[in-house]
């Protein structure tokens, strides 16, 4: 049986698809590594790489064990050129990228073993969006990238085609639980993307960081390079001006978002632009408090959700059957390809018509 997931990325066309994790432990690394797997059935030239640092023997945070990334022959690999003298696997060196980083330049090489590697990639968008253009220079039809939601301040998941959310008992609670809080993530991520108009009084904000105000006739009346996180003093002080729109390109925490909530409060219809939704750490209650205060909320980049994947066991918690889990979300999230990978290689995927109650999600 196709796995739902690799449907959805060949039946799209996605060059590039970046798979990010709602916590650690739900499940990312798995998920990257099937898709390697079947990129690698399929003859598919698959370029990797992370955001970050992923592969190593253990969780830098909880100290358990993790999964490593399983490569193929002629998968492409950007990394930092420390961690290759770790690599269980022969590579054959193709490329620099003149990217530096902690544990070295970031390079493109070529696997010649089946194995596993630790991968380190670059941190930050333009870096990101280098290595995924030399990925596609050196022979990738499809680049995934190992990611998480906590790690997007610094490069996000909309640089990419698609975006893969792994999801999972360990972000805690009840499996209705998991659901709603999915399903609460899934609002935000997907926040509608700006029109053209917008997108086109945005632009050079977008091009240069910062903050920015216009009033209702589209006039600029700020365009600062200051930090998001501590922009609410500065957006305050405009709060008596007959404000229409707001851009940040920046992280929107909880004090910056009770801000623009005042403002909202005091310019009904105002429209407050971010650059995706993984920069809203806010919670979903917050979203509709303020679309019911008539506030707009757009992407300058929207993120395509290409599919989600689940892991049912939590390391430090609860676990859930894994057939009921998949059942539900597969019943919750039916507009999405929904996958356990781990179930799906070892099982017969169960009917999504088999109702699961869900009446107690919120």
């Amino acid at each position: 049986m196709t796995n739902p997931l690799w449907h959805s990325i060949q039946t799209q066309g996605l060059s590039t698809v970046s798979v990010m994790g709602m916590s650690k432990n739900t499940g990312k690394t798995v998920a990257l590594n099937h898709l390697l797997a079947l990129a690698a059935n399929a003859g598919t030239t698959v370029g990797v790489s992370s955001i970050g640092r992923d592969g190593e023997d253990r969780d830098q945070v909880f100290f358990i064990p993790k999964p490593p990334i399983r490569v193929w022959p002629g998968t492409l690999v950007a990394t930092a050129s420390a961690t290759l003298a770790r690599a269980k696997v022969r590579c054959q060196r193709l490329a620099s990228t003149g990217i530096a980083s902690a544990m070295g330049e970031i390079v493109i090489v070529k696997v010649l073993d089946r194995g596993e590697m630790e991968i380190a990639g670059a941190c930050h968008g333009t870096d990101q969006r280098k290595v995924i253009s030399q990925l596609q220079q050196c022979g990738a039809a499809l680049v995934l990238l190992d990611g998480a939601l906590g790690r997007s301040h610094h490069a996000s998941p909309a640089i990419a085609d698609g975006v893969v959310l792994a999801t999972g008992a360990a972000i805690g609670g009840g499996m209705l639980d998991v659901i709603r809080k999915t399903r609460n993530r899934l609002a935000i991520l997907g926040i509608a993307p700006a029109d053209e108009a917008t997108r086109a009084r945005c632009a050079p904000l977008f091009a240069s960081a910062g903050v920015a105000l216009w009033n209702r006739q589209g006039e600029l009346l700020l365009h600062r390079p200051i930090a998001t996180l501590s922009a609410a003093a500065t957006l305050l002080q405009h709060a008596d001006a007959e404000l229409g729109t707001i851009a940040l390109s920046g992280a929107v925490g909880r004090v910056l978002w009770q801000a623009l909530r005042i403002l909202a409060t005091r310019h009904p219809g105002l429209t407050v632009v971010v650059a995706d939704g993984s920069k809203l750490f806010i919670e979903h209650a917050d979203l509709l408090a303020f679309q019911k205060l008539g506030g707009r909320l757009l992407a300058w980049r929207g993120i395509h959700i290409v599919g989600i994947t689940l892991n049912p066991c939590s390391p430090l918690g609860a676990s859930f059957a894994a057939e009921q889990f998949l059942v539900a979300a597969r019943q919750a999230f039916a507009g999405h390809a929904v996958s356990d990978v781990v179930w799906e290689e070892n099982k017969t995927v169960p009917d999504s018509s088999v109702r699961t109650p869900l009446k107690e999600i919120r």
